[in-house]
Protein backbone atom coordinates (compact mmCIF):
# COMPACT_ATOMS: atom_id res chain seq x y z
CA UNK A 1 0.00 0.00 0.00
CA UNK A 2 1.15 3.55 -0.81
CA UNK A 3 0.31 6.82 0.90
CA UNK A 4 -0.13 10.10 -1.00
CA UNK A 5 0.37 12.79 1.61
CA UNK A 6 -1.39 16.02 0.70
CA UNK A 7 0.29 19.12 2.11
CA UNK A 8 0.23 22.43 0.21
CA UNK A 9 -1.13 20.75 -2.93
CA UNK A 10 -4.85 20.42 -2.24
CA UNK A 11 -5.93 19.41 -5.73
CA UNK A 12 -6.38 16.39 -7.95
CA UNK A 13 -5.44 18.26 -11.13
CA UNK A 14 -1.74 18.53 -12.06
CA UNK A 15 -0.75 16.64 -8.93
CA UNK A 16 2.41 14.73 -9.85
CA UNK A 17 2.62 12.87 -6.53
CA UNK A 18 -0.94 11.55 -6.90
CA UNK A 19 -0.53 10.71 -10.59
CA UNK A 20 2.76 8.85 -10.24
CA UNK A 21 1.63 6.90 -7.19
CA UNK A 22 -1.56 5.86 -8.98
CA UNK A 23 0.53 4.23 -11.72
CA UNK A 24 2.16 1.98 -9.12
CA UNK A 25 -0.93 0.45 -7.50
CA UNK A 26 -3.40 0.97 -4.65
CA UNK A 27 -2.99 4.08 -2.52
CA UNK A 28 -4.51 5.99 0.35
CA UNK A 29 -4.88 9.75 -0.28
CA UNK A 30 -4.16 11.25 3.12
CA UNK A 31 -4.33 14.64 4.80
CA UNK A 32 -3.22 14.89 8.41
CA UNK A 33 -4.52 17.77 10.51
CA UNK A 34 -1.63 18.45 12.88
CA UNK A 35 -2.84 20.36 15.97
CA UNK A 36 0.69 21.41 16.92
CA UNK A 37 1.14 23.13 13.56
CA UNK A 38 -2.04 25.11 14.00
CA UNK A 39 -0.80 26.36 17.37
CA UNK A 40 2.28 27.94 15.78
CA UNK A 41 2.45 31.76 16.00
CA UNK A 42 2.11 32.20 12.22
CA UNK A 43 -1.10 30.14 11.93
CA UNK A 44 -4.69 31.37 12.25
CA UNK A 45 -8.31 30.31 12.01
CA UNK A 46 -8.79 32.17 8.72
CA UNK A 47 -6.07 30.02 7.19
CA UNK A 48 -7.60 26.85 8.59
CA UNK A 49 -11.08 27.78 7.34
CA UNK A 50 -9.66 28.23 3.83
CA UNK A 51 -7.87 24.89 4.07
CA UNK A 52 -10.98 23.15 5.44
CA UNK A 53 -13.08 24.36 2.51
CA UNK A 54 -10.37 23.17 0.14
CA UNK A 55 -10.20 19.75 1.80
CA UNK A 56 -13.96 19.33 1.49
CA UNK A 57 -13.74 19.84 -2.28
CA UNK A 58 -10.62 17.70 -2.52
CA UNK A 59 -12.46 14.80 -0.88
CA UNK A 60 -15.25 15.16 -3.43
CA UNK A 61 -12.83 15.27 -6.36
CA UNK A 62 -10.95 12.22 -5.11
CA UNK A 63 -14.26 10.41 -4.70
CA UNK A 64 -14.90 11.00 -8.40
CA UNK A 65 -11.47 9.52 -9.10
CA UNK A 66 -12.46 6.40 -7.13
CA UNK A 67 -11.12 6.88 -3.58
CA UNK A 68 -12.12 9.77 -1.28
CA UNK A 69 -9.63 11.64 0.88
CA UNK A 70 -8.73 10.06 4.21
CA UNK A 71 -8.49 12.56 7.06
CA UNK A 72 -6.63 12.03 10.31
CA UNK A 73 -5.77 14.35 13.17
CA UNK A 74 -2.60 14.00 15.22
CA UNK A 75 1.14 13.59 14.93
CA UNK A 76 2.28 12.63 11.42
CA UNK A 77 4.57 9.79 12.45
CA UNK A 78 1.88 8.31 14.71
CA UNK A 79 -0.67 8.41 11.90
CA UNK A 80 1.77 6.78 9.49
CA UNK A 81 2.66 4.07 12.00
CA UNK A 82 -1.01 3.22 12.50
CA UNK A 83 -1.58 2.94 8.75
CA UNK A 84 1.62 0.91 8.37
CA UNK A 85 0.49 -1.54 11.06
CA UNK A 86 -2.79 -2.20 9.23
CA UNK A 87 -1.77 -1.96 5.57
CA UNK A 88 1.96 -2.57 5.32
CA UNK A 89 3.09 0.61 3.62
CA UNK A 90 5.72 0.50 0.89
CA UNK A 91 5.91 4.09 -0.39
CA UNK A 92 5.09 7.61 0.76
CA UNK A 93 4.45 10.26 -1.89
CA UNK A 94 4.25 14.02 -1.50
CA UNK A 95 5.34 17.28 -3.05
CA UNK A 96 8.31 19.20 -1.73
CA UNK A 97 7.31 21.94 0.69
CA UNK A 98 9.08 25.20 1.48
CA UNK A 99 7.27 25.76 4.74
CA UNK A 100 8.10 27.29 8.08
CA UNK A 101 10.61 25.92 10.57
CA UNK A 102 7.97 23.68 12.15
CA UNK A 103 7.15 21.87 8.90
CA UNK A 104 10.85 21.63 8.06
CA UNK A 105 11.59 19.81 11.31
CA UNK A 106 8.43 17.70 10.98
CA UNK A 107 9.62 16.55 7.56
CA UNK A 108 12.99 15.60 9.02
CA UNK A 109 11.20 13.38 11.56
CA UNK A 110 9.05 11.81 8.85
CA UNK A 111 12.15 11.11 6.76
CA UNK A 112 13.80 9.40 9.73
CA UNK A 113 10.65 7.31 10.31
CA UNK A 114 10.58 6.23 6.67
CA UNK A 115 14.25 5.21 6.76
CA UNK A 116 13.66 3.21 9.94
CA UNK A 117 10.71 1.35 8.40
CA UNK A 118 12.29 0.82 5.01
CA UNK A 119 9.65 2.94 3.30
CA UNK A 120 10.61 5.01 0.27
CA UNK A 121 9.53 8.65 0.45
CA UNK A 122 9.14 10.23 -2.99
CA UNK A 123 9.16 14.05 -2.74
CA UNK A 124 8.32 15.65 -6.06
CA UNK A 125 8.79 19.20 -7.21
CA UNK A 126 5.68 21.30 -7.86
CA UNK A 127 6.96 24.81 -8.69
CA UNK A 128 10.11 26.74 -9.57
CA UNK A 129 11.81 26.19 -6.22
CA UNK A 130 14.77 23.82 -6.41
CA UNK A 131 16.05 21.65 -3.57
CA UNK A 132 19.76 21.68 -2.81
CA UNK A 133 20.40 24.46 -5.32
CA UNK A 134 24.13 25.13 -5.77
CA UNK A 135 23.91 28.30 -7.86
CA UNK A 136 21.27 30.77 -9.03
CA UNK A 137 22.82 30.79 -12.49
CA UNK A 138 20.32 29.33 -14.92
CA UNK A 139 17.52 29.43 -12.35
CA UNK A 140 15.17 31.44 -14.59
CA UNK A 141 15.69 29.07 -17.53
CA UNK A 142 14.96 26.12 -15.30
CA UNK A 143 11.80 27.86 -14.05
CA UNK A 144 10.58 28.27 -17.62
CA UNK A 145 11.48 24.70 -18.53
CA UNK A 146 9.66 23.17 -15.57
CA UNK A 147 6.50 25.22 -16.02
CA UNK A 148 6.29 24.38 -19.71
CA UNK A 149 6.17 20.62 -19.09
CA UNK A 150 2.78 18.94 -19.62
CA UNK A 151 0.24 18.99 -16.80
CA UNK A 152 -0.43 15.72 -14.98
CA UNK A 153 -3.89 14.29 -15.67
CA UNK A 154 -6.31 13.29 -12.94
CA UNK A 155 -5.85 9.57 -12.14
CA UNK A 156 -8.28 6.72 -11.72
CA UNK A 157 -8.04 5.25 -8.22
CA UNK A 158 -9.07 1.91 -6.77
CA UNK A 159 -11.20 2.09 -3.61
CA UNK A 160 -9.43 1.16 -0.38
CA UNK A 161 -11.00 -0.12 2.83
CA UNK A 162 -10.08 2.65 5.27
CA UNK A 163 -12.32 4.89 7.44
CA UNK A 164 -12.43 8.39 5.94
CA UNK A 165 -12.32 10.41 9.18
CA UNK A 166 -13.89 13.73 10.10
CA UNK A 167 -12.81 17.30 9.41
CA UNK A 168 -12.32 19.28 12.66
CA UNK A 169 -13.35 22.91 13.05
CA UNK A 170 -11.22 25.83 14.23
CA UNK A 171 -12.56 25.51 17.78
CA UNK A 172 -11.46 21.88 17.97
CA UNK A 173 -7.97 22.99 16.94
CA UNK A 174 -8.10 25.62 19.72
CA UNK A 175 -7.60 28.44 17.27
CA UNK A 176 -8.46 31.92 18.51
CA UNK A 177 -11.69 33.46 17.15
CA UNK A 178 -10.82 35.16 13.89
CA UNK A 179 -13.64 37.06 12.21
CA UNK A 180 -12.68 37.56 8.58
CA UNK A 181 -16.04 38.30 6.99
CA UNK A 182 -14.73 38.99 3.48
CA UNK A 183 -12.19 36.16 3.32
CA UNK A 184 -11.76 34.49 -0.05
CA UNK A 185 -13.38 31.04 -0.18
CA UNK A 186 -11.15 28.02 -0.51
CA UNK A 187 -11.42 25.12 -2.91
CA UNK A 188 -10.66 24.21 -6.49
CA UNK A 189 -13.82 25.75 -7.97
CA UNK A 190 -12.96 29.16 -6.50
CA UNK A 191 -9.40 28.85 -7.85
CA UNK A 192 -10.63 28.09 -11.35
CA UNK A 193 -13.06 31.00 -11.26
CA UNK A 194 -10.39 33.46 -10.06
CA UNK A 195 -7.97 32.34 -12.79
CA UNK A 196 -10.55 32.51 -15.56
CA UNK A 197 -12.04 35.85 -14.54
CA UNK A 198 -8.61 37.42 -14.16
CA UNK A 199 -7.35 36.30 -17.55
CA UNK A 200 -10.53 37.26 -19.41
CA UNK A 201 -12.17 40.14 -17.51
CA UNK A 202 -10.61 41.50 -14.33
CA UNK A 203 -6.95 41.60 -15.35
CA UNK A 204 -7.15 44.10 -18.22
CA UNK A 205 -6.12 47.06 -16.00
CA UNK A 206 -3.77 44.95 -13.85
CA UNK A 207 -0.58 46.85 -14.69
CA UNK A 208 -2.02 50.20 -13.60
CA UNK A 209 -4.52 49.12 -10.96
CA UNK A 210 -2.40 46.71 -8.90
CA UNK A 211 -0.69 49.48 -6.91
CA UNK A 212 -3.85 50.72 -5.21
CA UNK A 213 -5.56 48.67 -2.50
CA UNK A 214 -8.90 49.89 -3.85
CA UNK A 215 -8.51 49.04 -7.54
CA UNK A 216 -6.12 46.17 -6.91
CA UNK A 217 -8.73 44.23 -4.96
CA UNK A 218 -10.56 43.72 -8.26
CA UNK A 219 -7.82 43.86 -10.90
CA UNK A 220 -5.21 41.68 -9.16
CA UNK A 221 -5.45 37.95 -9.84
CA UNK A 222 -6.42 37.07 -6.24
CA UNK A 223 -4.82 33.67 -6.84
CA UNK A 224 -2.37 33.99 -3.95
CA UNK A 225 -4.24 31.82 -1.39
CA UNK A 226 -4.86 29.18 -4.04
CA UNK A 227 -1.19 29.07 -4.99
CA UNK A 228 -0.17 29.09 -1.31
CA UNK A 229 -2.35 26.09 -0.41
CA UNK A 230 -2.16 24.40 -3.79
CA UNK A 231 -5.76 24.33 -4.98
CA UNK A 232 -4.16 25.58 -8.20
CA UNK A 233 -0.67 24.70 -9.39
CA UNK A 234 1.86 27.30 -10.47
CA UNK A 235 2.22 25.37 -13.71
CA UNK A 236 -1.53 25.66 -14.40
CA UNK A 237 -1.45 29.41 -13.78
CA UNK A 238 1.61 29.86 -15.97
CA UNK A 239 0.33 27.86 -18.91
CA UNK A 240 -3.13 29.46 -18.79
CA UNK A 241 -1.48 32.89 -18.88
CA UNK A 242 0.68 31.88 -21.84
CA UNK A 243 -2.33 30.52 -23.76
CA UNK A 244 -4.23 33.75 -23.24
CA UNK A 245 -1.19 35.77 -24.30
CA UNK A 246 -0.91 33.76 -27.54
CA UNK A 247 -4.63 34.00 -28.21
CA UNK A 248 -4.49 37.79 -27.95
CA UNK A 249 -1.52 37.91 -30.31
CA UNK A 250 -3.23 35.67 -32.84
CA UNK A 251 -6.50 37.59 -32.88
CA UNK A 252 -5.82 41.14 -31.68
CA UNK A 253 -8.88 43.14 -30.71
CA UNK A 254 -9.61 46.44 -29.09
CA UNK A 255 -7.62 46.73 -25.87
CA UNK A 256 -5.28 43.88 -26.85
CA UNK A 257 -2.15 45.94 -26.15
CA UNK A 258 -3.34 46.71 -22.64
CA UNK A 259 -4.08 43.04 -22.07
CA UNK A 260 -0.69 41.99 -23.42
CA UNK A 261 1.05 44.36 -21.02
CA UNK A 262 -1.05 43.13 -18.10
CA UNK A 263 -0.29 39.48 -18.82
CA UNK A 264 3.43 40.19 -19.24
CA UNK A 265 3.50 41.88 -15.83
CA UNK A 266 1.58 39.03 -14.26
CA UNK A 267 3.92 36.43 -15.76
CA UNK A 268 6.89 38.28 -14.23
CA UNK A 269 5.25 38.10 -10.83
CA UNK A 270 4.73 34.38 -11.16
CA UNK A 271 8.51 34.14 -11.50
CA UNK A 272 8.98 36.41 -8.48
CA UNK A 273 6.72 34.10 -6.45
CA UNK A 274 9.22 31.25 -6.68
CA UNK A 275 12.27 33.56 -6.62
CA UNK A 276 11.46 34.70 -3.09
CA UNK A 277 10.50 31.21 -1.94
CA UNK A 278 13.88 29.98 -3.13
CA UNK A 279 15.58 32.25 -0.61
CA UNK A 280 13.96 30.52 2.37
CA UNK A 281 14.55 27.13 0.79
CA UNK A 282 18.26 27.91 0.50
CA UNK A 283 18.61 29.57 3.90
CA UNK A 284 15.90 28.58 6.43
CA UNK A 285 17.44 30.75 9.15
CA UNK A 286 16.03 33.93 7.57
CA UNK A 287 12.70 33.09 9.18
CA UNK A 288 14.35 34.11 12.46
CA UNK A 289 17.66 35.89 11.77
CA UNK A 290 18.74 38.93 9.77
CA UNK A 291 19.88 37.91 6.32
CA UNK A 292 22.81 40.32 6.71
CA UNK A 293 24.24 39.78 10.20
CA UNK A 294 25.54 43.35 10.46
CA UNK A 295 21.98 44.30 11.43
CA UNK A 296 22.01 42.05 14.49
CA UNK A 297 21.13 44.09 17.56
CA UNK A 298 20.03 47.13 15.56
CA UNK A 299 16.40 46.93 16.61
CA UNK A 300 15.25 46.01 20.13
CA UNK A 301 14.97 42.29 20.88
CA UNK A 302 11.42 42.75 22.19
CA UNK A 303 8.77 44.98 20.60
CA UNK A 304 7.03 47.98 22.07
CA UNK A 305 3.74 46.17 22.62
CA UNK A 306 1.65 49.34 22.58
CA UNK A 307 3.03 50.26 19.17
CA UNK A 308 2.71 46.70 17.86
CA UNK A 309 -0.92 46.52 19.01
CA UNK A 310 -1.79 49.93 17.56
CA UNK A 311 -0.25 48.96 14.23
CA UNK A 312 -1.92 45.53 14.07
CA UNK A 313 -5.33 46.94 14.97
CA UNK A 314 -5.19 49.89 12.61
CA UNK A 315 -4.95 52.52 15.34
CA UNK A 316 -1.65 54.27 14.62
CA UNK A 317 -3.25 57.63 13.80
CA UNK A 318 -1.78 57.37 10.28
CA UNK A 319 -4.99 57.03 8.24
CA UNK A 320 -3.75 55.15 5.19
CA UNK A 321 -1.76 52.66 7.26
CA UNK A 322 -4.76 52.08 9.52
CA UNK A 323 -7.08 51.65 6.53
CA UNK A 324 -4.77 49.00 5.05
CA UNK A 325 -4.48 47.07 8.30
CA UNK A 326 -8.23 47.12 8.89
CA UNK A 327 -8.89 45.99 5.33
CA UNK A 328 -6.42 43.14 5.85
CA UNK A 329 -8.17 42.10 9.06
CA UNK A 330 -11.52 41.97 7.30
CA UNK A 331 -10.45 40.30 4.05
CA UNK A 332 -7.23 38.35 4.68
CA UNK A 333 -5.69 40.04 1.64
CA UNK A 334 -3.82 43.21 0.73
CA UNK A 335 -2.16 44.17 -2.54
CA UNK A 336 1.60 43.75 -2.70
CA UNK A 337 2.55 47.42 -2.60
CA UNK A 338 0.53 48.06 0.53
CA UNK A 339 1.97 44.93 2.18
CA UNK A 340 5.36 46.49 1.62
CA UNK A 341 4.19 49.81 3.05
CA UNK A 342 2.66 48.48 6.27
CA UNK A 343 5.76 46.36 6.90
CA UNK A 344 8.00 49.34 6.20
CA UNK A 345 6.06 51.51 8.66
CA UNK A 346 6.30 48.82 11.33
CA UNK A 347 10.03 48.34 10.87
CA UNK A 348 11.14 51.93 10.29
CA UNK A 349 8.66 54.45 11.68
CA UNK A 350 7.65 52.30 14.67
CA UNK A 351 11.07 50.60 14.94
CA UNK A 352 9.55 47.21 15.71
CA UNK A 353 11.54 43.96 15.38
CA UNK A 354 10.57 42.49 12.02
CA UNK A 355 9.98 39.02 13.45
CA UNK A 356 7.14 40.25 15.68
CA UNK A 357 5.37 42.38 13.09
CA UNK A 358 6.01 39.64 10.53
CA UNK A 359 4.20 37.10 12.69
CA UNK A 360 1.24 39.46 13.08
CA UNK A 361 0.96 39.80 9.31
CA UNK A 362 1.42 36.05 8.78
CA UNK A 363 -1.66 35.37 10.90
CA UNK A 364 -3.70 37.95 9.01
CA UNK A 365 -2.76 36.70 5.54
CA UNK A 366 -5.03 33.93 4.30
CA UNK A 367 -2.41 33.46 1.59
CA UNK A 368 0.54 33.16 3.98
CA UNK A 369 3.41 31.60 2.04
CA UNK A 370 6.43 31.35 4.38
CA UNK A 371 9.10 31.65 1.67
CA UNK A 372 7.65 34.80 0.18
CA UNK A 373 6.60 36.24 3.51
CA UNK A 374 9.89 36.11 5.39
CA UNK A 375 11.94 37.14 2.37
CA UNK A 376 9.69 40.16 1.87
CA UNK A 377 9.58 40.93 5.59
CA UNK A 378 13.34 41.31 5.63
CA UNK A 379 13.44 43.15 2.31
CA UNK A 380 10.94 45.76 3.54
CA UNK A 381 12.80 46.05 6.86
CA UNK A 382 16.16 46.79 5.24
CA UNK A 383 17.99 43.76 6.66
CA UNK A 384 18.86 41.84 3.50
CA UNK A 385 21.96 43.92 2.86
CA UNK A 386 21.42 43.67 -0.90
CA UNK A 387 18.27 45.77 -1.42
CA UNK A 388 18.30 49.53 -1.11
CA UNK A 389 16.38 50.48 2.08
CA UNK A 390 12.98 51.84 1.05
CA UNK A 391 11.17 53.85 3.70
CA UNK A 392 7.63 54.48 2.54
CA UNK A 393 6.03 57.79 3.37
CA UNK A 394 2.54 56.72 4.54
CA UNK A 395 1.09 60.17 3.89
CA UNK A 396 2.37 60.28 0.32
CA UNK A 397 1.23 56.72 -0.25
CA UNK A 398 -2.28 57.66 0.80
CA UNK A 399 -2.31 60.63 -1.55
CA UNK A 400 -0.85 58.62 -4.45
CA UNK A 401 -2.74 55.35 -4.09
CA UNK A 402 -6.05 56.64 -2.69
CA UNK A 403 -6.36 60.10 -4.27
CA UNK A 404 -10.13 60.37 -3.83
CA UNK A 405 -9.96 58.99 -0.27
CA UNK A 406 -12.54 56.31 -0.98
CA UNK A 407 -10.48 53.45 0.46
CA UNK A 408 -9.38 55.39 3.54
CA UNK A 409 -12.90 56.60 4.33
CA UNK A 410 -14.32 53.11 3.92
CA UNK A 411 -12.05 51.61 6.54
CA UNK A 412 -11.46 54.60 8.85
CA UNK A 413 -14.96 55.95 9.17
CA UNK A 414 -13.99 57.97 12.26
CA UNK A 415 -12.58 60.58 9.89
CA UNK A 416 -15.97 61.46 8.39
CA UNK A 417 -15.73 65.02 9.73
CA UNK A 418 -12.23 65.60 8.33
CA UNK A 419 -12.24 67.42 4.95
CA UNK A 420 -10.72 65.73 1.92
CA UNK A 421 -7.62 67.91 1.74
CA UNK A 422 -6.58 66.77 5.23
CA UNK A 423 -7.76 63.16 5.13
CA UNK A 424 -4.20 61.77 5.23
CA UNK A 425 -3.06 64.47 7.71
CA UNK A 426 -6.11 64.92 9.95
CA UNK A 427 -4.04 66.73 12.60
CA UNK A 428 -3.87 69.69 10.23
CA UNK A 429 -7.65 70.04 9.87
CA UNK A 430 -9.60 72.74 11.67
CA UNK A 431 -11.89 70.01 12.97
CA UNK A 432 -9.01 67.93 14.37
CA UNK A 433 -9.92 68.74 17.97
CA UNK A 434 -13.33 67.17 17.53
CA UNK A 435 -11.88 63.89 16.21
CA UNK A 436 -8.31 63.22 17.35
CA UNK A 437 -7.93 61.78 20.80
CA UNK A 438 -11.66 61.03 20.83
CA UNK A 439 -13.01 59.05 17.85
CA UNK A 440 -9.57 58.52 16.33
CA UNK A 441 -6.08 58.53 17.88
CA UNK A 442 -3.36 61.11 17.46
CA UNK A 443 -0.40 59.75 15.41
CA UNK A 444 1.74 57.57 17.64
CA UNK A 445 4.85 58.89 15.85
CA UNK A 446 5.69 61.87 13.70
CA UNK A 447 6.20 60.11 10.35
CA UNK A 448 8.92 62.42 9.00
CA UNK A 449 10.96 62.51 12.22
CA UNK A 450 10.65 58.74 12.70
CA UNK A 451 11.66 58.04 9.10
CA UNK A 452 14.76 60.22 9.37
CA UNK A 453 15.87 58.52 12.58
CA UNK A 454 15.43 55.07 11.02
CA UNK A 455 17.22 56.07 7.84
CA UNK A 456 20.23 57.33 9.78
CA UNK A 457 20.49 54.08 11.75
CA UNK A 458 20.10 51.80 8.73
CA UNK A 459 22.63 53.64 6.59
CA UNK A 460 25.12 53.83 9.44
CA UNK A 461 25.21 50.02 9.41
CA UNK A 462 25.63 49.92 5.63
CA UNK A 463 28.68 52.19 5.89
CA UNK A 464 30.28 49.94 8.53
CA UNK A 465 33.40 47.80 8.07
CA UNK A 466 32.91 44.49 6.31
CA UNK A 467 29.35 45.26 5.21
CA UNK A 468 30.05 45.12 1.48
CA UNK A 469 31.92 41.84 1.69
CA UNK A 470 29.03 40.02 3.37
CA UNK A 471 26.55 41.71 1.04
CA UNK A 472 28.49 40.40 -1.96
CA UNK A 473 28.21 36.85 -0.62
CA UNK A 474 24.45 37.31 -0.17
CA UNK A 475 24.14 38.55 -3.76
CA UNK A 476 25.95 35.45 -5.00
CA UNK A 477 23.63 33.17 -3.06
CA UNK A 478 20.25 34.86 -3.36
CA UNK A 479 20.09 37.55 -6.04
CA UNK A 480 18.25 36.94 -9.28
CA UNK A 481 20.22 36.60 -12.51
CA UNK A 482 19.45 38.60 -15.63
CA UNK A 483 21.20 36.76 -18.48
CA UNK A 484 19.76 38.53 -21.54
CA UNK A 485 21.58 41.43 -23.16
CA UNK A 486 18.52 43.63 -23.02
CA UNK A 487 18.06 43.16 -19.31
CA UNK A 488 21.77 43.41 -18.59
CA UNK A 489 21.97 46.75 -20.41
CA UNK A 490 18.92 48.04 -18.60
CA UNK A 491 20.30 47.09 -15.18
CA UNK A 492 23.23 49.45 -15.64
CA UNK A 493 20.99 52.49 -15.59
CA UNK A 494 17.94 51.44 -13.59
CA UNK A 495 17.43 49.48 -10.36
CA UNK A 496 15.93 45.97 -10.45
CA UNK A 497 12.22 46.00 -11.21
CA UNK A 498 11.38 44.56 -7.80
CA UNK A 499 12.68 47.75 -6.18
CA UNK A 500 10.90 50.27 -8.39
CA UNK A 501 8.23 51.35 -5.95
CA UNK A 502 6.82 54.81 -5.15
CA UNK A 503 7.81 56.05 -1.72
Amino acid sequence: MQIVWFKRDLRVQDNAALWQAAQRGPLIPLYVVEPDYWQQPDASARQWDFVAESLTELRQDLHICGQPLVLRMGDMETVLQDLHNRHGLTDLWSHEETGNDWTYRRDQRVAAWCRDKGITWHELRQNGVQRRLKSRSGWARDWDSFHNTPLCPSPTLKPVSEPLGELPDAKTLQLAPDLCAARQPGGRRAAEERLSSFLTVRGRTYRKAMSSPHTGAYACSRLSPHLAWGTLSMREATQATQRQHLALAAAPARGAAQWQGALSSFNARLHWHCHFMQKLEDEPRIEFENMHRAYDGLRPSAPDHDRLSAWRNGETGLPFVDACMRALQATGWLNFRMRAMVMSVASYHLWLPWRDSGLALAQLFTDYEPGIHWSQTQMQSGTTGINTPRIYNPIKQGLDQDPDGRFTRRWVSELRDIPDQHLQTPWKADTAGHVLGKAYPHPIVDPLTAAKAARDKIWAVRRGPGFKQEAAAIVTKHASRKPTRRRAAKSKTTPPQQLKLPF
